[in-house]
């Protein structure tokens, strides 16, 4: 079984305008354990956005060259368009904001300051493939 998660309303083939919301995670993570409750409630608050829980190691494929530091690791993508890549703090505010801030900026395109250095290139090309097989 993948442990690619898409939330359960999403239909198969979304619109490559949807915003998508992917947890990158791990299952030995106990703070990933705690964050999917508040992953969940974010689902619920942005019912038109897609959201995937994707766990790095046994979707390693997927993820490919991405470096995964810190957990949870949320990337936000518009389209084709990488919005946000890097850690949040456990707790669904932080990636409220996040989440609200790509909804009202069409504009916004950045990697966390915290991420290590080549991840905004394998972080697109990681929204890419999400969004082609989830």
């Amino acid at each position: 079984m993948s442990a690619v998660s898409p939330s359960p309303s999403s239909p198969p083939s979304a619109p490559s305008s949807e915003l998508l919301i992917a947890c990158l995670c791990a299952a030995w993570c106990r703070t990933c354990d705690t964050y999917r409750d508040d992953f969940a409630s974010l689902r619920q608050l942005h019912p038109g956005a897609r959201f995937l829980w994707v766990d790095i190691e046994d979707d390693a494929e997927l993820v490919d060259d991405l470096e995964v530091e810190t957990f949870p690791t949320l990337l936000i993508g518009q389209g084709e368009r990488l919005c946000f890549i890097g850690p949040v703090l456990p707790g669904p505010g932080a990636a409220q904001r996040l989440i609200q801030a790509a909804e009202d900026n069409p504009a916004m395109s950045a990697a966390s300051p915290s991420a290590p250095a080549g991840t905004t290139a394998a972080a697109q090309a990681l929204l890419s493939r999400l969004r082609q097989s989830c």
